[in-house]
């Protein structure tokens, strides 16, 4: 997970950024698809404020605090959106069990469903390197990303799998 440190009217010393960054590592203890982090340090006469903001799968979690002292304010924003990550973390759990699932014979069919979308979006796609394109989604936050082969001139898809590798969609003609 890369961490963003951003210090308005206050200088960030190495060892407000260590710690900064020390804190916020601990965050993804709790829920490892977290993309990145970024923290907002803000003075303002005697107020301190810490803002982090966490993209993880599919969400972005924020919190603030003020504090007189910025050490404390760090504290209290990252406690905050800890658990604002346990929270997400237990909403995407599968509550269903294995008996959950054999209340349906397995002969049993299931009524087709009719597809309907939801959202359809127009696409630029550009010319690049599948690492490049990996960047790019990695960069985004997205689990996947389409894009023009530079060097086959093909539209490609790369997705990101659950165990953090990447995999690559090429069509293929049929013989």
């Amino acid at each position: 997970m890369t961490v963003h440190i951003v210090a308005r009217h206050v200088r960030l010393t190495k060892s407000l950024k260590d710690y900064i960054q020390e804190r916020v590592d601990k965050v993804q203890n709790h829920f490892e698809h977290i993309v990145w982090a970024q923290v907002i340090l803000t003075v303002e006469k005697k107020v301190n404020r810490a803002e982090v903001v966490v993209h993880a799968a599919r969400q972005t979690l924020k919190s603030s605090a003020e504090s007189s002292d910025l050490y404390a304010a760090v504290d209290s924003a990252v406690d905050k959106i800890s658990s604002q990550v346990k929270k997400y973390k237990e909403k995407m759990k599968d509550h269903r069990t294995d008996e959950d699932m054999r209340l349906v014979p397995a002969d049993a069919v299931m009524p087709q469903a009719e597809i309907k979308f939801s959202v359809v979006k127009q696409v630029h796609v550009s010319p690049m390197s599948p690492d490049d394109a990996a960047f790019e989604m990695e960069k985004l936050g997205y689990s996947f990303w389409m894009f023009l082969d530079e060097n086959t001139k093909v539209i490609n898809v790369i997705f990101k799998r659950q165990d953090n590798t990447f995999g690559l969609l090429q069509p293929v003609k049929k013989s």
